[in-house]
């Protein structure tokens, strides 16, 4: 399905990512079974900034509006140029139940005005798209989307509401009276049951399971 889906876009490649809650990558597409190897092995999924970039984001993102500016993301983007990934990019970050992340990917080769006029073309037709091949993977891959909900403990739902609010670790140790030491440890314990890759995705996790609301 993704090949055809690709050919008619007229694309280079175009994949689906599913991020499981404890880290386990499941996925289908067009990128060379070389790149995908090389990706797991380096362990790519925690420097990628298009999974860290769209963590942050529940809006489709243009890969240039991302943050490649670290000499460890330049690096990255240079091998993945050199495995026959194209330098356009378009990802649609999806959430699901139970805390469920995925990435929907259209990928090419061309000039940025090339890729303007693509986007400009296709843009709602990806949403859907994006949208529908989720739904149909969450009927398939029952396993990671109904798994038993997270319990946090009542100290790290508050940490984790308190950064959802936007406050700083300094400020959710003010706030809940106790040291940024003690505050660090709730939040890696919420981000460990949340199987998260960070603290961000920690937090979106935290809000998409219904565990904390602003």
């Amino acid at each position: 399905m993704t090949e055809q889906m690709r050919d008619c876009l007229g694309i280079d490649h175009l994949v689906y990512h599913w991020i499981g809650t404890q880290g386990a990558q499941y996925g289908c597409g067009t990128y060379s079974p070389d790149w995908l190897a090389r990706y797991a092995a380096q362990g790519y999924l925690r420097v990628d900034p298009v999974i860290q970039g769209c963590l942050q984001r529940v809006h489709p993102v243009d890969w240039k509006a991302l943050d490649w500016s670290s000499k460890t993301a330049r690096a990255f983007l240079k091998d993945a140029l050199r495995h026959g990934v194209g330098n356009q990019g378009f990802t649609v970050p999806i959430r699901g139940p139970n805390g469920q992340f995925a990435l929907f990917t259209v990928n090419h080769g061309c000039d940025d005005a090339r890729w303007a006029a693509f986007i400009a073309e296709w843009r709602d037709a990806l949403v859907l798209a994006a949208h529908g091949i989720n739904a149909r993977a969450l009927e398939l891959m029952p396993g990671p989307a109904t798994q038993a909900p997270v319990a946090l403990s009542p100290r790290e739902r508050d940490a984790m509401r308190l950064l959802a609010a936007g406050l700083s670790r300094a400020q959710v140790a003010a706030e809940l009276k106790i040291s940024e030491h003690t505050v660090r440890v709730y939040i890696e314990g919420a981000r460990f049951k949340l199987g998260a890759l960070n603290t961000t995705h920690a937090v979106a996790r935290a809000l998409s399971c219904g565990l904390i609301a602003l």
